[in-house]
């Protein structure tokens, strides 16, 4: 048996094995198996370790202290792909991201200050930046606190997550195809409108009513439909080639399951969350649904809540040209998912008529649930 340290954390609202660099091999090549035997692949069941069978909880992050300027540490983010014997190590995951700064404080990467300190992050997928404030107290993490997030039981210490200058992160652009508004072509259905963005990760944004939905339907309901799976994979695998990431959507699947997402979107609208709860249209100005490696994701992503704030306030995009009333930036843009509300908060300006994202900035919570060794068979 092989055996390494790793430490499992709950980032937002996913969760997944933390390692420091120094622990692993110096051998990439080596990773993969290692972190594939770590969750319990390929098995879907994923039986053999540590795995949660969905794409939130089998995330895997590798972190290291910075020798860059004015950066404390770099990170990798792997998705492991439930199933099948691969790690995705495309995209960037927001919600583990939250989990960084405070196992950077944890693990003395970076020194605890009173009541807060600013951890300046690298995300090595995307090699974009993120400050994160991560409070402290006795010299490390403050875990404790009164801050709520949907789609996670309790309340924890507020973390300040903001993405800085995001756009462009996998194409080097915000908008991709340089439209706010795309027809796409999909076999066996016909043109629909889609809103392609790259935000933190690429997105592709269509309208419920588009796809014969509503929009308020819950994660089991849209994986039952098998049907409206098929469309949406069709959809984001048009989009996957249309920005050069795939030559047709068959490889898209395959090469390319987590770039770009997809998502849906409708008006307010109240219904009852997947705990639950009643989620009412006047604590939201959009419903979002997002499928993540061929899945509906039971919150929203955090990098497709970024897109789809980012998208809200794109004069000519599908949401700004479906909605109206949307607020303020300064007030943020209020999303509706299946575990319930969150607030982003898109900074945008306008220079020499091009569109800069200066930053999006969320509220998020992380906990370390376990620390330890994880052992492997090779």
């Amino acid at each position: 048996m092989r055996r390494f340290k790793t430490v499992f954390m709950r980032g937002g609202t996913s969760k997944g094995c933390m390692f420091l660099k120094e622990d692993l091999p110096e051998d990439r090549r080596q990773w993969d198996s290692i972190f594939l035997q770590v969750m319990g692949d390929p098995d879907p069941k994923q039986i053999d370790g540590l795995g949660g069978t969905v794409s939130s909880n089998n995330k895997i992050v590798v972190v290291w202290k910075s020798e860059e300027p004015d950066v404390d540490v770099e990170y990798l983010v792997g998705q492991i792909i439930v199933g099948k014997s691969q790690v995705d190590y495309k995209s960037n995951c927001g919600n583990m991201t939250a989990a960084v700064g405070p196992f950077a404080v944890e693990e003395g990467l970076v020194e605890a200050g009173e009541p807060s300190v600013i951890v300046r992050m690298l995300n090595r997928n995307t090699d974009k930046y993120i400050n994160i404030e991560v409070p402290c107290k006795n010299g490390t993490f403050a875990q404790e606190g009164d801050c709520s997030i949907a789609g996670v039981d309790g309340t924890a210490a507020e973390l300040k997550v903001n993405f800085l200058n995001p756009a462009g992160a996998k194409t080097g652009k915000l908008l991709p195809t340089g439209n706010v508004l795309d027809h796409l072509d999909i076999p066996g259905f016909g043109t629909i409108e889609a809103t392609i963005l790259d935000i933190s990760n690429p997105m592709v944004l269509v309208r419920a009513e588009d796809i014969g939905m509503t929009g308020v339907e819950l994660p089991e309901e849209i994986n039952a439909n098998a049907e409206v799976c098929d469309l949406l994979e069709k959809i984001r695998g048009t989009a996957c080639c249309k920005m050069g990431f795939a030559k047709d959507l068959e490889e898209a699947s395959a090469n390319s399951p987590a770039v770009p997402k997809v998502g849906f979107f409708t008006g307010p609208s109240s219904f009852t969350g997947i705990g639950g709860e009643e989620i009412r249209e006047e604590e939201m100005d959009i419903c979002v649904r997002v499928i993540s490696v061929f899945k509906c994701h039971k919150a929203c992503p955090l990098t497709s809540a970024s897109a789809v704030s980012v998208a809200a306030c794109l004069k000519g995009s599908l949401i700004e040209k479906t909605l109206s009333g949307l607020p303020d930036g300064n007030k943020g843009l209020k999303i509706g998912h299946p575990s319930g509300i969150m607030t982003m908060y898109p900074g945008l300006t306008e220079e020499q008529r091009e569109i800069k994202v200066s930053g999006v900035a969320v509220q998020r919570t992380a906990r370390r649930i376990m620390e330890g060794t994880v052992y492997i068979r090779n």
